[in-house]
């Protein structure tokens, strides 16, 4: 796509990366027909294709509205486009330069402020979330239906974790939401990686990855909160933990591009290279593993909801349902497994129509061939899915746990 940058858009600091990005998209549409706010709204810009479209204007210098910013808000950042799109085009990069852009023009009303300040006061406090959880479960029955559905129907403790150390480390991200909402996931996964012969080293001083301020469009605060992650990993990284594991996909796909947002830090660009270099999902570190060490039996009949940020930000669709295949699990077929949930990040808070109508698409996808139990890789959609009320879902590593012998 030809394109011709405003002088003033010239002197942003990614504008070389804005404009290769934009010259490579052919327009061709191919990335609207899997785009979940596409599909719903039916708006060409509402699409991929319209949003690069809109950033190109802007970072041209045509006028910037609040039109501008509602449909780059609307964007689940989900990046199903980028799996489509036969060009290649770093979408959602593009997306994080234009909204930065867009939101020094055209500011937010206060509510719209107060909101995403919240947001970003709380979702990344682990210990202040989980206080908050307790507290909203105490008050449940008073809360307003909205605010209710936002609370987990069933919190599963955490077991204890093993204290035998193996000769094979590695480090995990422990995250922000997920000690509140589902303790037990990071539990159950060092307990199975105990079985496999691979201790976890505890890194208190790691905390949230820095997504949530990010796609928040705080971004130097994200990337503040990368560097400090960084610094915690690295005397274990120096000494030889051979992988940094993340049990939360969202959070895997950020620390994977650490590397990418921090190249031009003198300080940083080396070290988050390695960091993202040793960044493994869970299921990256488990199907190498013999797993019939494992002793897993279960007849359960599970659905899988694959998250976006596994699929198309890691691209690693498929990869947990083998795992769970090999360990005899009975799995259901899923519908258009490529769409997104609506969970995405923060999106089920500030754009809750849109996300509750793709929730429930999902729902109706994940249960059509009627599953027992709902498991993915990803506390967003666990517990956004979850929040429906129909069938419970859990993170998958928590299943395997539950069955081994």
């Amino acid at each position: 796509m030809q394109t011709t940058l405003s002088e003033k858009a010239k002197q942003l600091p990614r504008a070389e990366e804005a404009e290769s990005i934009l010259r490579s998209c052919v327009h061709c549409g191919f990335c609207n027909a899997t785009c979940p706010t596409y599909q719903l709204l039916g708006d060409e810009l509402d699409g991929p294709r319209g949003r690069i479209y809109l950033i190109k204007q802007v970072l041209e210098g045509n006028e910037v509205t609040e039109r501008t910013q509602l449909h780059l808000d609307r964007c689940l950042s989900c990046r199903n486009c980028e799996t489509t799109c036969p060009s290649g085009v770093d979408y959602h990069n593009l997306l994080d330069i234009g909204r930065a852009v867009v939101d020094q023009a055209v500011p937010r009303p206060l509510s719209q402020r107060l909101l995403r300040s919240g947001l970003r006061a709380v979702v990344p406090n682990a210990a202040l979330f989980k206080n908050l959880i307790q507290l909203g479960r105490v008050f449940r029955p008073l809360m307003p239906g909205a605010l209710k559905a936002k609370l987990p129907r069933q919190i599963h403790p955490a077991r204890p974790r093993p204290t035998e150390q193996h000769a094979r480390r590695v480090l995990m991200l422990e995250g922000c939401v997920q000690p509140g909402l589902s303790p037990n996931t990071n539990a159950a996964t060092a307990r199975v990686l105990d079985r496999l012969g691979i201790s976890i080293t505890p890194i208190s001083q790691a905390g949230c990855c820095g997504a949530v301020d990010y796609h928040l469009n705080a971004q130097e605060a994200g990337l503040n909160r990368a560097r400090r992650n960084i610094d915690a990993w690295w005397p274990s990284v120096e000494s030889g933990a051979e992988a940094i594991v993340q049990t939360a996909s969202g959070c895997g796909a950020f620390v994977k591009d650490y590397g990418h947002l921090l190249r031009d830090d003198p300080a940083y660009a080396s070290k988050a290279q390695t960091v993202s270099a040793l960044t493994r999902d869970l299921v990256e570190v488990l199907r190498e593993e013999p797993l019939e060490k494992l002793g897993v039996k279960s007849d359960l009949r599970l659905a899988f909801h694959c998250p976006c940020t596994l699929q198309h930000a890691q691209k690693l669709g498929g990869a947990v349902e083998g795992v769970l295949s090999r360990l005899g699990f009975n799995l259901t077929a899923v519908p258009d497994g490529h769409l997104c949930c609506g969970s995405a990040g923060t999106y089920s808070i500030t754009q809750p129509e849109l996300s509750r109508q793709l929730r429930d698409n999902r729902m109706n996808a994940l249960e059509s061939g009627k599953p027992q139990v709902i498991v993915t890789a990803n506390i967003g959609c666990q517990t956004h899915l979850d929040s429906a009320g129909r069938t419970p879902v859990r993170h998958w590593i928590e299943l395997v746990e539950d069955a081994l012998h």
